[in-house]
């Protein structure tokens, strides 16, 4: 931002343009993704090869799910919406710790993936996944076309897809399980490329380093995060192989 005030004196102020600012942001959000994504791997890996863990999951003796399991198949839920609405309330270190803990939540409700599908297509679809979302990704960083209309768009589609997902706990109906699948991969490419688009633009407008920059980004790394898990959830809908 210009300063028309020749006599202003910047103390302890590093000055970087928008451009620099945003890169870095964008890092900085990429970066807590990933660790998202790490610790979601390893806890789905570990509850879905070890039997002590699985236990907490699943009864041995009646095959049932325990109360555990319901437990963290709703707690993700619950952890999203405390950071979001409690985003100006909470510290960054708690706010670090509740991120954290929600990618672990989630890394032992997708171990029953592991248990259903096999290694090899999962492991397709996580690549195939990843070189889609990849793509997507830097085409909303480098577009110049503004994607605001597009994300309202695709906003009231996964609306759509959530209230079609209940009606369908109900219907059982593998036809419009199939559609949906379908369609939720077109929302969650599109919704990648919105959300880049947005957080680049976050990113230019903030100070980069100060506590509001940080959680912008830890929160930025979970809207990506969510773009990216429900990418690959339809992606192996659709693709996946189940034992």
């Amino acid at each position: 931002m210009e300063n028309n005030r020749p006599d202003y004196v910047y103390d302890n102020v590093m000055q970087i343009n928008d451009a620099d600012a945003s890169r870095k942001f964008l890092a900085n959000v990429f970066m807590w993704m990933f660790v998202a994504l790490g610790i979601s791997a390893l806890c789905a890996y570990v509850f879905a090869n070890s039997p002590a863990f699985l236990s907490t999951l699943v009864d041995a003796d009646t095959h049932q799910l325990t109360g555990f399991a319901y437990i963290i198949m709703f707690a993700p839920l619950a952890f999203v919406l405390l950071m979001r609405f409690g985003l100006n309330r909470i510290s960054y270190p708690v706010l670090a710790l509740l991120f954290v803990a929600y990618a672990a939540v989630t890394g032992m409700s997708l171990s029953f993936i592991l248990l259903a599908y096999t290694a090899s297509s999962v492991l397709g679809v996580f690549l195939t996944s990843s070189v889609v979302f990849g793509v997507m990704a830097i085409a909303g960083y480098t577009t110049k076309t503004d994607l605001t209309k597009f994300g309202s768009i695709l906003i009231m589609f996964l609306i759509g897809i959530v209230v079609a997902s209940l009606v369908n706990m109900f219907l059982h109906s593998s036809g419009l399980d199939m559609i949906i699948s379908y369609v939720g991969v077109a929302v969650f490419v599109g919704l990648t490329a919105y959300d880049v688009q947005k957080l680049k633009n976050i990113g230019a407008g903030l100070t980069y380093g100060d506590a509001t920059a940080s959680k912008m980004a830890l929160m930025g790394g979970l809207t990506l995060y969510l773009d990216f898990i429900n990418l690959f959830l339809m992606l192996l809908r659709i693709f996946g192989r189940r034992k």
